[in-house]
């Protein structure tokens, strides 16, 4: 199963329009002209205050030249120069697909810095194939090293300076993202990383990693992609990852998700690669992949971020 075999599982109807180069159901349409129809993920809501939460958003530019950027999040009742631990967040869609300003993404955020009490760094980076892979790996580590310009607190985004505890540093993403977020941790360790930042901890719901097999998508999207012995796209077959960058890991999958046996085996090589951290896997039975985002006032979908936060809240 790749990820595009994913993206069609739900049965969305194709097209046989002649100008169509490359079709993926349920995420993408290329045309001969070069234009990219996306298939989902286009709606996208506002920051401000969320009445629900009061936790307040807004957004910032990162590069102006590229248009990475990022959404911020701020808990309600936050003191004048409190400081907060500071999620950054990547997040899902095969590479090619949604924003940090799509509803799911915006509630799911709003409900972390809420019941977390964290400050929130909701990372827009380029989608592929116009910016092919690994273009999103770059941006997410730009985005990084971004934040970590206001460890000093003279950054030049004032939430940040005031409030982010770069003690307490948490990476984190869904699917696509989820892969992104396990790619910084193993960048942030192998390179020389910003300056007074401590990466405590990454979380990865509903992951994808490559499996046994070459995946037809990512080998469109991503022009130097040499197969299952890619350790970005089939990380859990990395040489080096017992050189991951953080003490501890939290792992999501769904008991229908067809990418739960890719977590597992993530979680398995993990604990096997002599890395010296801790990792959980938890199993919400019954639900399909990146429910939580899909259904985020279910029942089970308020237990993961129950989890989510709890994880944080761990010293």
């Amino acid at each position: 199963m790749n990820l595009s075999q994913l993206a069609s599982s739900t049965g969305a109807p194709t097209t046989d329009h002649e100008n169509v180069t490359h079709e993926f159901p349920n995420l993408i349409r290329v045309y001969k002209d070069g234009h990219v129809e996306r298939l989902f993920g286009n709606e996208t809501v506002p920051p401000g205050t969320d009445p629900r939460t009061n936790v307040q958003s807004k957004d910032v530019t990162i590069n102006s030249d590229t248009g990475v950027s990022a959404r911020l999040y701020l808990p309600p009742n936050t003191s004048p120069n409190q400081k907060l631990p500071l999620l950054i967040y990547i997040h899902g869609g095969a590479f090619c697909i949604c924003t940090p300003f799509n509803p799911g993404y915006h509630i799911h955020m709003n409900n972390l810095s809420a019941l977390a009490n964290v400050a929130i760094v909701s990372v827009h980076y380029r989608l592929a194939p116009e910016t092919p892979i690994p273009g999103c790996y770059d941006d997410s580590w730009e985005s990084i090293q971004w934040a970590a310009k206001h460890v000093s607190g003279n950054g030049p985004e004032p939430w940040l300076n005031s409030h982010a505890d770069f003690g307490r540093v948490f990476f984190a993403g869904d699917s696509a993202g989820a892969n992104i977020a396990h790619n910084m941790a193993m960048r942030i360790a192998d390179e020389v990383g910003p300056g007074g930042l401590t990466l405590n901890g990454i979380v990865l719901a509903c992951p994808y990693f490559g499996g046994e097999e070459e995946d037809k998508l990512v080998k469109f999207l991503f022009p130097g992609y040499v197969g299952v012995d890619d350790s970005k796209i089939h990380c859990w077959k990395d040489p080096k990852l017992s050189g991951l960058g953080c003490k501890r890991v939290m792992i999501f999958v769904g008991g229908l998700d067809v990418l739960n046996e890719r977590g597992r085996r993530y979680y398995e090589a993990l604990k096997k690669s002599g890395w010296s951290g801790s990792v959980e896997i938890d199993e919400t039975e019954g639900e399909d992949h990146c429910f939580h985002l899909f259904k985020p006032a279910g029942e089970k979908s308020v237990a993961l971020v129950q989890k989510f936060v709890h994880f944080m809240k761990q010293t």
